[in-house]
């Protein structure tokens, strides 16, 4: 598993075009293979998947049964706007018209790690959900989550 750092900012143009930012682009040795990008379970974003990585959820995914409606209806709204996606030779990238739709990106974007993926966020959104969440207790929440996995390995 490929880990990716930090948050970097761009701009969008009309076209839907985006130039990856050199220093993200270094950690993406999966640029060969392309990415997959989609909309977020959770949030008004878009996830871009490096293709290992999308590969692995679908092999989880494809063990779900079909006919039970619950897994059906979860793999319906997890493939949803769901698009392959490459870096060209000059480091654009393009996203899809629905997904900007659904993201409601304008002309300035953030890419941010999320482990081992990537989210991209219309800027103004991405800050305004950062002053959002100030009214938790991270220290609370980093407890709740982290505190029963094992630091040993």
């Amino acid at each position: 598993m490929s880990y990716v750092i930090g948050t970097y900012e761009c701009k969008i143009d009309a076209k839907g075009r985006v130039l990856v930012p050199a220093s993200l682009k270094r950690q993406l040795p999966a640029m060969v293979e392309g990415f997959v990008l989609k909309r977020s379970i959770f949030e008004p974003c878009l996830e871009m998947w490096p293709m290992v990585e999308w590969n692995k959820m679908m092999q989880k995914i494809g063990k779900l049964n079909p006919f039970d409606k619950k897994n059906d209806m979860f793999i319906r709204r997890f493939m949803a706007g769901v698009k392959e996606v490459s870096v060209d030779d000059a480091g654009r990238m393009l996203i899809a018209k629905d997904l900007i739709e659904y993201a409601k990106i304008s002309k300035e974007i953030v890419f941010t790690s999320k482990v081992n993926i990537i989210e991209i966020w219309d800027k103004e959104m991405y800050e305004s959900i950062l002053v959002e969440e100030v009214d938790f207790d991270l220290g609370e929440l980093a407890q709740e989550v982290m505190s029963n996995i094992s630091f040993d390995e």
